[in-house]
């Protein structure tokens, strides 16, 4: 089978999947994002260990699984854990690299990446949750609404780059990095995510959420997510650059590993919770 059919049907199969957590909320998202969040800390540490590091892979992976479960207890005021006790990650991880690494096993690279890892995933991906359940969310349709706004202005932001890049593209953006992607593109992208925001807070926000943006607000979220796909993609091709390959694993057929698909997202949803919490605005 070639590329193409592959990516079409796991995308078939998976796009109804991620859409029926997002909508039911609750145990089914932190189960997605918790997997998602698991695989994709294994995947970085892998590219790590390429090139010679040693992370704390199992402390790493099992913390990146548990940061959506933490988000989820706290909602349902099962658990609120203090800053103190998070905290806590830092001395942990040192104590498990003082035993499993010791001075001559680069300690200090291990703690680093490791813990860069666990924000980098699970941390960032579970900004889905906070945006499900923003406070300005009352419902399944408004949560859903929200958590799609940054993941379609994602999706159209790239598309936007790549036929921007195709038709005008000369000058490369980060020839090192990636050398495909141009200062044409990154325009064209930016224009998409702008023209998208709007779609979307005029014709999907107001009857699915109530809410809508301003036109100062349309702009700011717009380009804001844009710039925070951009870099999140070439991010992830900078690791990819430096581990000498081409994706992050081969879990997903026809579409590389789970960081190829999320790595713009894990800069998005963040951004957008920022954005979208202060240039919201009610629409009844």
């Amino acid at each position: 089978m070639t590329e193409f059919p592959k990516r079409l049907l796991v995308a078939i199969v998976l796009i109804p999947i991620v859409l029926g957590c997002v909508w039911a909320g609750g145990p089914a998202l932190v189960t997605l994002l918790a997997l998602a969040s698991g695989l994709a800390a294994w995947e970085f540490y892998r590219l790590a260990e390429v090139r010679g590091a040693r992370p704390l892979s199992a402390v790493g992976i099992t913390w990146s699984v548990l940061i959506p479960v933490v988000v989820h207890a706290r909602f349902l005021g099962l658990w609120v854990p203090p800053v103190s006790v998070v905290a806590l990650l830092v001395p942990l991880l040192l104590t498990v690299a003082l035993f499993a690494r010791g001075s001559d096993g680069g300690p200090m690279a291990a703690v680093g990446i490791t813990l860069a890892g666990i924000v980098y995933t699970g941390g960032m991906l579970s900004f889905a949750y906070a945006l499900r359940y923003h406070e300005f969310v009352v419902d399944a349709r408004g949560g859903l609404a929200l958590v799609l706004l940054p993941v379609v202005v994602t999706w159209l932001n790239d598309t936007g780059a790549y036929l921007a890049g195709r038709a005008f593209g000369r000058a490369k953006l980060m020839p090192t990095v990636s050398p495909g992607k141009t200062w044409a593109g990154a325009y064209g992208a930016v224009v998409a995510s702008v023209l998208t925001t709007w779609v979307l807070a005029a014709f999907v926000l107001p009857p699915m959420a109530h809410l809508t943006l301003r036109p100062v607000g349309i702009v700011v979220v717009g380009v804001g997510l844009s710039l925070a796909a951009q870099v999140g993609d070439l991010a992830e091709s900078m690791f990819k650059r430096e581990a000498g390959v081409k994706d992050s694993s081969h879990l997903i057929p026809g579409h590389g590993g789970v960081l190829d698909r999320v790595d713009s997202l894990l800069f998005t949803l963040p951004v957008g919770f920022v954005l979208l919490g202060s240039f919201l605005v009610y629409r009844p």
